[in-house]
C-alpha cells in the first residue's frame, strides 16, 4: 500500500551541493515525498548533506559536513531502477529511478562501516518479513525486473551450463578501487576452478551501449568462450549458470536470489554473510542474517519506492507493478513501429501508446517491414502485432473518438477470432504468476465498487421489477463487428438473439440494451420496436452497463464484452457464440466453442490475463505506461482522462458523415 507522506512542516532540512540534484525532478521529487527539504547554502549542527554514493563531487558534501557539523545522507539508486540507464540521454533514460536509497547510516557498497542495508539485514525486523520476502521475491523474478530493464525476452547468452564472469564498468564506486587486475584474476578463477566449462563474460548494460568502459572485453578472451552485450535478461543469465563469478555487480546479488553460491572477489553489501565464496570475507557480517531477510533488507525496508502516475511513495509491489508495465511496453517498442490501417485520428494516441522506443511511423501501403495493424486489417501483414482496444478503454465511446486507456498487440491472433488462438487464450490457460490470484481479486473487487466496465458510459437505469421472475440482460451488438462475423454461431443478429433468448426462456423478464454505437446512430444493428414485442419486456436505452447488470439475474450474449463484464459481478452468462471469455466452464456455451479450449481457470485467472497481462495501458496524466490499477482510478475520476477538443469537434461532425464512417472506424 502507497506509504504516508511527510507533510512540509515535518520536511528535514538536506544541503546539496551536487547539481545533478537539482537536474532531475524525479530525484528531487522522491526526496521530498520522504520528508527531506533540498537546500543551499551552509548546514547547521541539526541538518544533514547528501551526497550521491562515491560520485566525484561527494567529497565536497562530506567536507562541509564535517566542517559543519551535519549529518551525511548518503543516496543511490534503488535495485529496481528503471528500463534503460540513467546515462542513456533518450526519453526514456530522462525519466528517472522508481525507488531510492536514503542512507544516514553509510553507504551499501562500502564495507569500512555498517550501512543501512546490512544494520536492517541483522535486524529482527527483517527476519520477521522473511516469509513476504520470500513471496517478493518470486514476484519480482516472475516479472523479469532487474535495476535496469531493456532486456529482450527470449534471449540467452549460451547453452545451458556455462561459467558466468560478470563484468563492470571503469570506475563504478561498489568497486571500490578494484580495477582490471582483479577482474582478469577472477577470469583466471573461473578458467582454474572448472577446467573445460564454457566460459560466459557479461558486459555491464551501460558498456554495451557504448556509455562507459568495462575492464574486460572480447580481447581477453580464449577460443570457445563468449562475449555476451546483448540484452539478455539477468534473471535468465544466472538461471542458465552453472556457477557465477562476480566483483561486486548487482547481478552477483541476483544469482545469490536464484540459489547459486556466487564466487565473490570484491565486498559488496551481499558478501560476508555465509552466503557466497569470497575471496576477502566481511567478518563483523559472518552468520548474522539469512537470505529472506537480506532481501527484507534490500528491496522492501532500505529503498524508498516511488510512484510516478499517483506521484506519492509506494511499496516494493507498486513499484514492481509500474516497472513491470514500462519494460513491457519498451521491450514491444524499442526497434520502432510501423503501423498500417490505422484511422486519422486514432495515429496521434498510438503513437503515444507505441512511442516507447523509437517511434511509430504509419503507412496505407503493406509490407513485410509493418509491425502493427489494426486487427481488421491483419490479413494486410500477417507478420504484425494485431492491434484492437482493450477492456477497459475510456470514458466514452471509440466511435465518438474518445481516446483509449488500453490496447492489446497480439502476436498470435486476435482476442475476437476464435477461429486461431490468441495471446489472450495462452493466458488464460497458463497458471498465474505470483500473487496474480490476490491482484486479480482485488482488481475485480475495485471494478465493482466503481461500477467500471469498458466504456464507462453515464445513464438512468430503467425501472426493473422484482416480482419473482427471472430476469435476464440481453445486450445488443454491433451487427457488423468483426466480433460477430467471426465469432458467432447460428444467431447472428441481435433480433435473432432476442428471439433465441426468448424461446429458451419464455417466462423471464428480458431486459434489451441496446448498443451503445448502435444507439448513436453510428453502426448498424438497430431492433425497432415493433419486432421488440414479444421479445423483450424492458429496453434499457442509454442504461450504465455497470449498474443494469447488477439488477438483473443472468446475461445472454452472442459475444459481447458485456458478459465478460457479468462474469466479475458474479452473474450467469450464457453465450450463444464464442466470446474469449466461454469455452473455459465459467459460462453456459450454446454456441460453436474451439476444442482447444479445455483448461478450467477460476475467474480471477481469466480477469489477469483480460485485464492484467495481455493489454498495455497509458496513464493520460502522466502519460507514462501504467498498470491496469492506474487505469482503473484513472476511469473511476470522470476528470481523469478528458478528450481532447478537436476529437470533441470532430465527434459532432459524425452524424452529417455517418456515410463515411470508414475516415473515424
Amino acid at each position: 500500500m502507497p506509504l504516508p507522506q511527510k507533510p512540509p512542516h515535518e520536511q528535514r532540512r538536506l544541503f546539496i551541493y551536487n547539481g545533478g540534484f537539482f537536474l532531475q525532478p524525479r530525484l528531487r521529487r522522491i526526496l521530498g515525498l520522504a520528508g527531506w527539504r533540498l537546500c543551499i547554502g551552509l548546514p547547521g549542527p541539526g541538518d544533514c548533506v547528501a551526497v550521491w554514493g562515491a560520485s566525484p563531487t561527494a567529497w565536497r558534501g562530506r567536507a562541509i559536513a564535517r566542517q559543519r557539523g551535519a549529518a551525511v545522507v548518503t543516496v543511490e539508486d534503488a535495485f529496481l531502477r528503471s528500463v534503460l540507464p540513467g546515462r542513456d540521454r533518450s526519453r526514456i533514460g530522462r525519466r528517472g529511478p522508481i525507488g531510492l536509497l536514503i542512507d544516514p547510516r553509510g553507504v551499501h557498497f562500502d564495507p569500512s562501516s555498517p550501512s543501512l542495508i546490512e544494520e536492517l539485514a541483522a535486524s529482527k525486523q527483517a527476519a520477521a518479513l522473511a516469509g513476504r520476502a520470500t513471496a517478493m521475491l518470486a514476484r519480482l523474478r516472475a516479472a523479469d525486473l532487474s535495476k535496469y530493464n531493456a532486456h529482450r525476452p527470449g534471449l540467452s547468452a549460451a547453452a545451458p551450463g556455462y561459467v558466468l564472469v560478470v563484468d563492470q564498468t571503469r570506475g563504478d564506486a561498489s568497486l571500490m578501487g578494484a580495477g582490471r587486475e582483479t577482474f582478469l584474476r577472477m577470469l583466471t578463477a573461473a578458467r582454474d576452478e572448472h577446467p573445460g566449462a564454457r566460459i560466459v563474460l557479461r558486459s555491464h548494460p551501460e558498456t554495451a551501449a557504448g556509455l562507459r568502459p568495462g575492464h574486460l572485453s572480447a580481447a581477453d578472451l580464449r577460443p570457445g568462450e563468449v562475449l555476451c552485450d546483448t540484452p539478455v535478461s539477468p534473471w535468465r543469465l544466472v538461471g542458465d549458470a552453472a556457477a557465477v563469478y562476480a566483483v561486486s555487480s548487482q547481478l552477483g546479488y541476483e544469482a545469490m536470489l536464484a540459489g547459486h553460491r556466487p564466487r565473490l572477489f570484491g565486498q559488496p553489501f551481499y558478501a560476508g554473510w555465509g552466503l557466497s565464496d569470497d575471496e576477502a570475507p566481511v567478518a563483523r557480517r559472518l552468520g548474522r542474517t539469512t537470505l529472506p531477510a537480506l532481501f527484507a533488507a534490500s528491496h522492501l525496508l532500505a529503498p524508498v519506492w516511488y510512484d510516478p502516475c499517483h506521484d506519492r511513495l509506494t511499496d516494493l509491489e507498486g513499484a514492481i507493478r509500474q516497472l513491470e508495465s514500462e519494460a513491457r511496453a519498451h521491450a514491444q517498442d524499442c526497434d520502432g513501429h510501423l503501423a498500417l490501417g490505422m484511422r486519422l485520428w486514432k495515429r496521434r494516441p498510438l503513437a503515444r501508446f507505441f512511442g516507447e522506443g523509437r517511434g511509430v511511423r504509419f503507412t496505407d501501403h503493406p509490407s513485410a517491414k509493418v509491425s502493427l495493424v489494426w486487427a481488421g486489417h491483419a490479413d494486410k501483414a500477417p507478420q504484425a502485432l494485431r492491434v484492437e482496444d482493450g477492456f477497459l478503454r475510456s470514458r466514452g465511446l471509440g466511435a465518438a473518438l474518445v481516446p483509449p486507456l488500453s490496447l492489446v498487440a497480439d502476436s498470435r491472433g486476435i482476442y475476437y477470432d476464435p477461429g486461431r488462438e490468441s495471446d489472450l487464450e495462452h493466458l488464460i490457460a497458463q497458471p498465474l504468476p505470483p500473487q496474480g490470484h490476490a491482484r486479480a481479486a482485488a482488481l475485480i473487487a475495485r471494478l465493482r465498487q466503481a461500477a467500471l466496465t469498458k466504456y464507462n458510459l453515464p445513464g438512468m437505469m430503467p425501472a426493473i421489477p422484482r416480482d419473482g421472475h427471472r430476469v435476464i440482460l440481453v445486450p445488443g451488438q454491433v451487427e457488423d463487428d468483426a466480433s460477430i462475423r467471426l465469432g458467432a454461431g447460428v444467431e447472428r443478429t441481435n433480433l435473432a438473439l432476442l428471439f433465441r433468448t426468448r424461446a429458451e426462456n419464455p417466462g423471464a423478464l428480458i431486459v434489451w440494451k441496446p448498443h451503445p454505437d448502435v444507439e448513436a446512430g453510428l453502426r448498424p444493428g438497430a431492433v425497432a420496436d415493433a419486432q421488440l414485442a414479444g421479445l423483450a419486456d424492458i429496453t434499457a436505452r442509454n442504461a450504465p452497463a455497470a449498474a443494469l447488470i447488477d439488477a438483473v439475474d443472468e446475461v445472454w450474449t452472442i459475444t459481447s464484452t458485456l458478459g465478460f463484464e457479468a462474469l466479475i459481478r458474479g452473474k450467469p452468462v450464457t453465450t450463444l457464440g464464442a466470446p474469449f471469455y466461454a469455452g473455459w466452464g465459467l459460462t453456459s456455451d450454446l454456441g460453436p466453442i474451439p476444442a482447444r479450449r479445455s483448461a478450467r481457470p477460476d475467474l480471477e485467472t481469466l480477469v489477469h490475463a483480460a485485464l492484467i497481462a495481455y493489454p498495455r495501458y497509458r496513464d493520460p496524466l502522466s502519460q507514462l505506461p501504467c498498470p491496469a490499477e492506474i487505469a482503473a482510478d484513472r476511469l473511476a475520476d470522470p476528470t481523469a482522462s478528458p478528450q481532447p477538443s478537436t476529437l470533441r469537434w470532430l465527434a459532432k461532425l459524425q452524424g452529417a458523415l455517418i456515410p463515411h464512417s470508414r475516415l473515424w472506424r
